[in-house]
């Protein structure tokens, strides 16, 4: 199991403690035996500090000595694929065999501030993504060799992976022969059809033999099922102001629970809730389980966006020692 943190600005903090809260979760999950711990691209979002994953990682790598680090994801088509190749060629030459270079094409915000970071109508499309992406990987590889070398990056290549929400980088993936994460923390119901064209599709490379497949899902475990609801307050808020256009720091699990909601709002909160893990350890535990049968996961990412930095450690914690044992995938 790996780790998916979004840098959540509480309400009443800032960006840098946020950013320090990430470093604390990160130590910490890697003393608990997680295998990877992604951040992710976002942007014109005041509830989340990653808005800068390379440089984000380069301090989390810094910080720990194990544990993979990486992107969940870079949106390639806000970069030019040399300049993403040569910063993570560059985390890779400093922390070799430790960074993950997830890649999106969804811009990761709104339009408005997509045209602000790619400054052109052209930019906006996602429609080069697929050639973006293999200059991307020949700046590492040299296979097609041209008049530009990354420096670093060539011979400093991270592990490579392709992120989804629905199917159509998870029918690149396959046939690139890369390995694929799904986004199913926001995106539940399209999980299973996106992992069957990855694997229907899937092509042996020189990266992998077969299909591997990661699900991210949002995991909130406290001691009772009453306990984690109630962290799981604010996510669920901070979700339902992003896709109403009014995104906010993340509200306290009090302020929460006295939002009044609308009937449809609190339909649009279950529904999004449908399919993650949520509750104590037995509860979460059945859940992943259930999670882990249908979807025949090689790696689950957990993510959580909890208020106190304290509950969200003691979260991953609870899953590393009571649940994580109990997991199995039947093969």
């Amino acid at each position: 199991m790996s780790v998916l943190d979004l840098a959540p600005v509480a309400a009443g903090t800032t960006a840098g403690e946020a950013l320090r809260h990430t470093t604390a979760l990160a130590r910490r999950t890697e003393e608990l035996g997680y295998q990877r711990f992604w951040v992710a691209e976002h942007h014109n979002m005041p509830a989340i500090a990653s808005s800068a994953p390379p440089v984000v990682i380069a301090h989390l790598a810094a910080a720990t000595s194990t544990i993979r680090v990486g992107s969940g994801g870079v949106m390639l088509p806000n970069h030019a694929p040399l300049v993403v190749a040569e910063q993570f060629g560059t985390l890779e030459a400093l922390h070799p065999g430790r960074i993950d270079l997830g890649i999106g094409r969804a811009p990761g915000t709104d339009q408005v501030t997509a045209l602000a970071l790619r400054r052109t109508m052209e930019g906006l499309s996602a429609e080069n993504f697929p050639q973006e992406l293999a200059d991307l990987i020949n700046y590492f590889t040299g296979d097609r060799p041209g008049p530009i070398t990354a420096s670093p990056g060539r011979g400093n290549m991270p592990a490579v992976w392709l992120l989804g929400s629905s199917g159509f980088s998870a029918q690149l993936a396959g046939l690139l022969g890369l390995p694929f994460s799904f986004a199913h923390h926001f995106s539940s119901t399209n999980t299973l059809p996106a992992l069957a064209l990855y694997r229907q599709n899937f092509r042996p490379s020189q990266w992998l033999d077969k299909p591997y497949a990661m699900v991210a899902v949002n995991a909130i475990c406290a001691e009772t099922d009453e306990h984690a609801q109630w962290l799981s307050g604010p996510a669920a808020l901070s979700f339902l102001r992003l896709r109403s256009g009014r995104p906010e720091p993340l509200a306290t699990p009090e302020e929460a629970a006295a939002y009044p909601f609308t009937e449809a709002e609190r339909q649009f909160s279950r529904e999004r809730m449908q399919g993650q893990a949520m509750g104590s350890p037995e509860t979460v535990r059945r859940q992943l389980t259930e999670l882990l049968e249908r979807t025949q996961a090689d790696e689950l990412m957990l993510t959580a966006m909890v208020y106190d930095v304290d509950e969200r450690i003691r979260s991953f914690e609870l899953i590393a020692e009571h649940v994580a044992g109990g997991l199995r995938r039947d093969k």
